[in-house]
């Protein structure tokens, strides 16, 4: 491959070496959500474990506080950890950052409970999280620019959509995982050593993920910046200069991304469980069940979006959004098995919509000298702000109004807001990202 304006050649990667650098890359979000589903299916017995003297509401909404507490340290994160990305190179920040994700999970399946070491114990809970969460805000934006840098052009969204393959692989290993040990085990068990199991999983597959990715040389697009001298010396003063208009743009969008990721797979358990009383059973199913089909077509929708472009998937994602939330939340409110399933049906295929594309959409609104740090910065942002926030506020929401809607209110708002932002979007599909210098999508006669 030869990157324009430069006189550095370097050679396009074959297609064993693509795979096993979408394998590395897609082991670090696997990883992440792995964590997310036991945190979210042992709800109960990690709030008897650290909280017991809370009522099950209050537990409920401290644990959830677990969840969105780590998120202020995403930014920070995003902005220390992807300057360095394009500075030093995607491949070692990656490889410090699933170490990190992975021992911090792997730690809380250490912690002694409240009633053996008292106030220490959340303290130590909180501790672990606040780790995870500033791993995390460097995580996703080097794995989805290390995809996207070593993808053919034009193949981009197929290969960028298994970044978010690996979100749903680990989501459904880690809740099925959560739920064999919670049907496997007595209460008293679970409660007492059982629920520490799945943490304790999350160490190996971080061993896994770190192999990998050090195994791989750095992305052919930094290799070649790098080679060239066109790799940033200040990439944090640099990238706020160059491209925030960039990243308020991302900011923008993936507000709904962020919004319909973690109510669909963070807090969804919780409403159809603790909020519609549907059994745990027929959650987990139904839940698993959607799961599983959104695995099945995420590859196709990333191929989608390489014949017909980012920016139309995208839209019809939000569009749906907006129309259908309220729709698909009145069914899930019927608590019957059918409708249930239908409900969750519209909303997982609308946000499949948005899984398939972002791997390869993101990455390409920044050019390569700023690319981990702009698209890091505006991700980590955003998620902080929006993303692991929101079980706790739908909790705290439907807990203060009663209304158990609120679930599609929050959905519509966010889609609203994150369709001018696409909109503003250049569409990058079958465009080179590997300028060091230059904003994909914005040259004269671009497709």
């Amino acid at each position: 491959m030869t990157v324009e304006g430069q006189s550095t050649t370097v050679t396009q990667p074959d297609e064993r070496t693509v795979r096993r650098a979408v394998a590395g890359a897609a082991m670090g979000n696997a990883v992440e959500w792995f964590d997310y589903a036991i945190y979210s299916y042992l709800v109960t017995s990690i709030g008897l474990n650290f909280f017991p003297d809370a009522d099950p509401t209050a537990q409920t909404l401290l644990v959830f506080a677990g969840i969105a507490i780590p998120f202020v340290l995403r930014p920070f994160g995003g902005v220390l950890l992807g300057p360095l990305g394009d500075k030093f190179g995607r491949r070692r920040v990656l490889a410090l950052t699933i170490i990190m994700m992975s021992g911090a999970t792997f730690c809380i399946g250490l912690i002694p409970s409240y009633a053996t070491i008292g106030i220490a114990a959340p303290i130590l809970l909180l501790v672990a999280r606040l780790v995870q969460g500033f791993s995390t805000g460097g995580e996703y934006g080097g794995a989805a620019t290390f995809i996207a840098e070593y993808a053919p052009d034009r193949r981009r969204g197929f290969y960028g959509s298994f970044l978010e393959f690996g979100t749903l692989t680990g989501y459904v290993l880690g809740a099925g995982l959560a739920t064999a040990v919670q049907l496997g085990l007595s209460p008293e068990a679970l409660s007492s050593w059982g629920w520490r199991i799945p943490f304790l999983i999350a160490g190996p597959l971080g061993a896994i993920g770190f192999y990998l990715r050090y195994r791989l040389e750095d992305t052919p697009a930094f290799r070649s910046a790098a080679e060239a001298g066109e790799t940033s010396q200040a990439p944090f003063r640099e990238v706020v200069r160059a491209v925030w208009p960039q990243i308020l743009n991302l900011i923008g969008f993936v507000i709904l991304l962020n919004v319909a990721v973690y109510t669909l797979l963070t807090y969804m358990p919780t409403y159809l469980t603790q909020v519609l009383q549907i059994s745990d059973t027929e959650s987990l199913l139904v839940i698993i069940a959607v799961m599983l089909g959104m695995m099945v077509v995420i590859a196709p929708v990333g191929a989608l979006s390489d014949r017909i472009g980012r920016k139309p998937v995208l839209l019809a994602s939000a569009i749906g959004f907006l129309l259908l939330s309220y729709p698909a939340i009145a069914l899930i409110e019927m608590r019957d098995p059918l409708p249930v399933t239908l409900g969750m049906v519209i909303l997982a295929l609308l946000l499949v919509l948005m899984l398939g594309t972002i791997g390869s959409a993101l990455p390409a609104m920044f050019p390569t000298r700023n690319r981990y740090g702009g698209f890091s910065i505006g991700y980590s942002t955003s998620t902080a702000a929006f993303g692991g926030t929101a079980p706790l506020v739908i909790t705290a929401l439907i807990a203060g109004t009663g209304n158990t809607a609120i679930p599609a209110f929050y959905l519509m708002g966010a889609a609203a807001v994150a369709i001018v932002p696409i909109l503003l979007m250049p569409e990058t599909a079958r465009i080179s990202i590997a300028h060091p210098t230059r904003i994909p999508g914005t040259e004269h006669g671009s497709p």
